[in-house]
């Protein structure tokens, strides 16, 4: 919060600089209006790109711990390696296609690993097998 205070300070400064140089136009004829609304608009960029810089390190650092898989689940479910493979890769955002590819295999050995799946995991379309998945801890989030 108190990071948000002091940016929004530093915005209001910026504008209140801004209009004492609008200002200082009035009393020194040699300094066109150009020229002012030109150091006005680096002021602002350079505040953008240190806001900016800011924002951007602040959520680097939000980095989520990796999630252990839960391998009592696994086993409990009865999931073979290979249908963990593919639901990682479909968790990944892979299609049927792709993830034969990757896997080497037959695109309908992935749509029986898939259906597999579905029947272990009691869903029925490929986004509640990885949000089940997720909320079972078996896959890497």
């Amino acid at each position: 919060m108190l990071k948000t205070i002091f940016r929004f300070g530093l915005i209001i400064a910026a504008l209140l600089i801004l209009f004492e140089l609008s200002k200082a136009s009035l009393f020194i004829p040699e300094l066109s209006s150009d020229v002012i609304i030109a150091l006005s608009g680096a002021v602002f960029v350079g505040l953008g790109i240190y806001v900016g810089l800011k924002l951007r390190k602040e959520r680097i650092v939000e980095v989520v711990a990796p999630v252990a898989i839960d391998h009592e689940q696994v086993k409990t479910l009865g999931l073979s390696e290979r249908e963990m493979e593919v639901l990682q890769l479909i968790a990944e955002g892979f299609s049927n296609k792709e993830v034969a590819e990757k896997l080497f295999l037959s695109e309908s050995t992935i749509k029986t690993h898939v259906s597999n799946l579905f029947i272990k995991l009691d869903v029925k379309r490929r986004t509640q097998a990885v949000t089940k998945a997720k909320a079972l801890r078996i896959i890497k989030a």
